[in-house]
């Protein structure tokens, strides 16, 4: 399940982990901003949030790796 916030400056997505499996997983929380988006998941050893932030062109390559098979890439920029 996950949710989807619009705030002001940023869009705020939250991924809840209830699948069978245990041990369930806290909540990561994705907060778009114009420049970069940050990752968020309180660790259960420290009890304290452990936060990522990617660039645009890091989430761009993380996405186009998805889809690819093992190897080195490197995007081109896309000019619109």
């Amino acid at each position: 399940m996950f949710t989807i916030e619009h705030a002001f400056d940023s869009t705020v997505i939250t991924l809840v982990d209830e699948g069978a499996d245990l041990p369930i997983l806290d909540d990561v929380v994705i907060n778009a901003f114009e420049d970069c988006v940050t990752i968020e998941q309180v660790d259960p050893r420290t009890d304290e949030v452990v936060r990522i932030t990617l660039s645009n062109g890091q989430l761009r390559d993380l996405a186009a790796a998805l889809n690819l098979p093992e190897g080195s890439y490197r995007l081109e920029n896309a000019k619109a």
